[in-house]
Parts: structure tokens; C-alpha cells; sequence
């Protein structure tokens, strides 16, 4: 009878531990470098024993077409910036809607969900919340360029070959800006941006021999401008703060035309497996002492209220060496990208790359 009773109780524990196994599910994170650092993912999954985290690495432009070419297959959770929501939506369908309801949305700062939700709206329904926010402007060392300004001081001569930028859309807008133009204000007008990126594309070209190379990722800058190889870099803010806490001469300038301000957001894509733990995900990186960890990984600032008060030390006095009151009332938020656009952009980005410097 005994030994009857112990082999039932192994049987269902056994089949009790397989059932838990059945459920428990993978969270495929398709995110940038140092969205999900190790310190985090190891605390959420032991908060939650029934999910594992899996981290794919990417970029705006990455993401969206690996989730165009699978129909919004393959992940459960994205992150692209808040401008890469409408039209890839309107032309892939490759999000669903979020339900708020599962979402701590009390611990967002109200302005930037509110520019999340006027960017990612669409026919009534929310499809992004935000996560991070930030800036792309310039870094420069300002022991060996103290007077730099703006976009223009990549192409200023003084400076010849010890300059870099990133050879993706931003520099074209940044440089649009330092030429008088007001990119997102032809974005309704297809003929009248190609004539913009004509100009920007030859300005770039003519400026190649000021450029020691192309960055691809914040490590490849912070080792250029740590050499000393490299004085003045379009660089992303996150980027220059980190820098900074390492030199104090590597100050991030936020452009006198604006710096180029961008919120990274939370998406479901549209065919993924497991919205629960998303949501717990989303809610999980929103939590005070975890944004602490987070800023620390990312050097961005969360889209929390108090985000600038949970940046690390040295984080929040980089910040406070490089923006004032005035630079952050004159931001320029990407706007929605139409249709049709990043196809325009891609072809001066190949000419960039293909010509030879003058």
C-alpha cells in the first residue's frame, strides 16, 4: 500500500513538474545594446522562474525589417524609436495594439507618453509605450576643439580627418539642420525632401576627407574618441555621458540648430507568443531601482518622471555639463517617417558610401 501510495505521489509530482515546464515560456527581446543587461535579466527571472529572457541585438531600420520580412514573426517583444511606429504599422502591419490595462502607466512621465501616444496611434488604437529617451548631437574634446558648435563642425577643415559620424539617417537630417533646412517640415513633400537630400548627400561627400571613419555602435566611438583619433563625432547622448565619466574633456554639444531627440519605445509584434510576459517586462524595467540599473547600461534617461534624478552619479553630471534650459526647449523630435522616405534616404547613404573623397 505504501509503496503503491509513493509511486502515485512521484507519478503526479512528476507530471506536476512537466505541466510547469509546459508553461513556462521564452521572452524574445529584439532590443538595442544595453536594453537588457545581464543584471537585469537575471533579476526579473527570478522574479518571474516561469520566463526566460532570450536578447536579440538591433537597430531601427534591423528591426523593422526583420519583422516586415516574417509578418511581425519570431519576437514578443521590439524597440523601435517612437518615429518608426505609424508607417511601418500602416504599411507592414507588424504590431498589434497594447492593452494599457496591463501596463503601470502611472509610472511614465506624462510628456513623453503623451508624444508616444500622439506618434503611435493609430485608428484609435495605442501600439508603443516609451522606455528611453535621448538625443543625437555631437561630441567633442574640448581640449583640442574648444569652440564647436554644431553639425557643420564635422565638415570644418580644422578638424580635417579627425572627425566621425554614423552613416545612417541622422546624420542627413543633423546636416540638413545645419544647412537652413527643416527636414521633418518636407516631409510632406517628397520632391522638395529628394532636393534636400541631393544637397545634404553632396555636402557629405565633399566632406569625407574630414572624416577619419564611420562608427557603427557606441563602442566603436568611445574607442576613437579615447584614442584621441578622433576630436569631434556626432555621437549619441548616451554615448558622450558614459565618455565623459571617463574623461571630462569628451563633453557631449547639443547642436545650436537642436539636438535630434528620440524615445525608444516598447511594440508587440504583431504575431508574438508571449504578451504576458511582455507586459511583465514593460513593467518590471519601469520600476525605480531598476531603472538605476538600466540608466547605468543604456547612459540614457528613462521615460519615468524623476528619470535625470535615477542616472547614476556621474551620468547626471554629464548631463548637467552639456544641456541647459534653453537646449532642452529647443529639441527636435523626429517625427513620423511617411511611406516611402527611408527608401530616398537609403539611396544617399549608398552614394555617401560609394563616392570617393575629394
Amino acid at each position: 500500500m505504501k509503496t503503491t501510495f509513493a509511486l502515485a505521489a512521484t507519478t503526479a509530482l512528476a507530471l506536476f513538474m512537466a505541466g510547469n515546464a509546459a508553461q513556462a515560456e521564452t521572452l524574445r527581446l529584439l532590443t538595442w545594446g544595453g536594453y537588457a543587461p545581464d543584471n537585469v535579466i537575471k533579476l526579473f527571472e527570478e522574479a518571474n522562474p516561469d520566463i526566460t529572457v532570450e536578447v536579440t541585438l538591433s537597430n531601427n531600420e534591423e528591426m523593422v525589417a526583420k519583422l516586415r520580412a516574417t509578418g511581425g514573426a519570431g519576437y514578443d517583444l521590439a524597440q523601435p524609436s517612437h518615429d518608426r511606429i505609424f508607417a511601418a504599422q500602416q504599411e507592414y502591419n507588424i504590431y498589434k495594439p497594447l492593452d494599457l490595462s496591463k501596463i503601470e502607466t502611472a509610472n511614465l512621465a506624462p510628456n513623453l507618453l503623451d508624444g508616444v501616444k500622439a506618434n503611435a496611434t493609430i485608428d484609435g488604437a495605442l501600439y508603443a509605450v516609451p522606455h528611453q529617451w535621448g538625443t543625437s548631437g555631437i561630441v567633442a574634446d574640448i581640449s583640442k576643439a574648444p569652440n564647436v558648435k554644431g553639425w557643420g563642425d564635422l565638415c570644418n577643415p580644422e578638424y580635417k580627418g579627425r572627425t566621425s559620424m554614423r552613416l545612417r539617417r541622422t546624420i542627413l537630417l543633423g546636416t540638413a539642420f545645419s544647412l537652413g533646412k527643416d527636414p521633418f517640415a518636407l516631409y510632406g513633400d517628397k520632391a522638395a525632401y529628394q532636393t534636400m537630400l541631393d544637397e545634404v548627400t553632396e555636402k557629405l561627400i565633399a566632406c569625407k576627407d574630414n572624416v577619419k571613419t564611420y562608427w557603427n555602435g557606441g563602442d566603436d566611438l568611445s574607442t576613437l574618441l579615447l584614442s584621441g583619433e578622433v576630436v569631434v563625432s556626432e555621437a549619441w547622448d548616451s554615448t558622450a555621458f558614459k565618455l565623459y565619466g571617463q574623461n571630462k574633456n569628451l563633453v557631449y554639444v547639443p547642436p545650436e540648430t537642436g539636438a535630434l531627440a528620440w524615445i525608444d519605445t516598447f511594440v508587440i509584434p504583431r504575431k508574438g507568443e508571449a504578451d504576458d510576459a511582455a507586459y511583465k517586462w514593460i513593467n518590471f524595467v519601469m520600476k525605480p531601482e531598476i531603472v538605476k540599473l538600466m540608466s547605468d547600461s543604456t547612459g540614457a534617461i528613462a521615460a519615468v518622471s524623476n528619470g535625470i534624478d535615477l542616472l547614476p552619479d556621474d551620468k547626471q553630471a554629464a548631463v548637467k555639463a552639456a544641456f541647459d534650459e534653453q537646449d532642452l526647449t529647443n529639441l527636435k523630435f523626429f517625427a513620423n517617417i511617411p511611406a516611402g522616405l527611408e527608401d530616398m534616404e537609403g539611396k544617399a547613404l549608398e552614394r555617401i558610401k560609394a563616392a570617393t573623397s575629394n
